[in-house]
């Protein structure tokens, strides 16, 4: 197996010179610059969110236990069969009064 020594994108060269210890203390976070050289407003159209957005219907994570024929019988259905089990249970679900 080759090593990264062998590899010759790994190699500093004049395009990417090996960094010294000073400028690895000297660094600035990425975004930090953008926003000087680019503005804040390109910096933040590119900042990486943490996860999903949230969704207003947000689900709620419940563990329930099924029969395992009823769970299999979705399953067999295809993708999708988590929502058809919330539908069914949707249309079964009683009404407050």
């Amino acid at each position: 197996m080759k090593s990264s020594n062998d590899d010759p994108a790994s190699r500093p060269d004049a395009d990417n010179p090996l960094w010294t210890a000073k400028e690895i203390r000297t660094a600035r976070p990425a975004l930090e610059v953008i926003a000087e050289v680019f503005g804040a407003e390109a910096a933040e159209n590119i900042r990486r969110r943490a996860g999903r957005p949230v969704k207003a219907d947000r689900k709620v994570n419940q563990t329930l236990r099924l029969d395992a024929d009823v769970l299999e019988a979705f399953r067999r259905e295809g993708p999708g069969w988590q929502t058809r089990i919330n539908q069914v249970l949707r249309e079964h679900m009683p009404t407050v009064a």
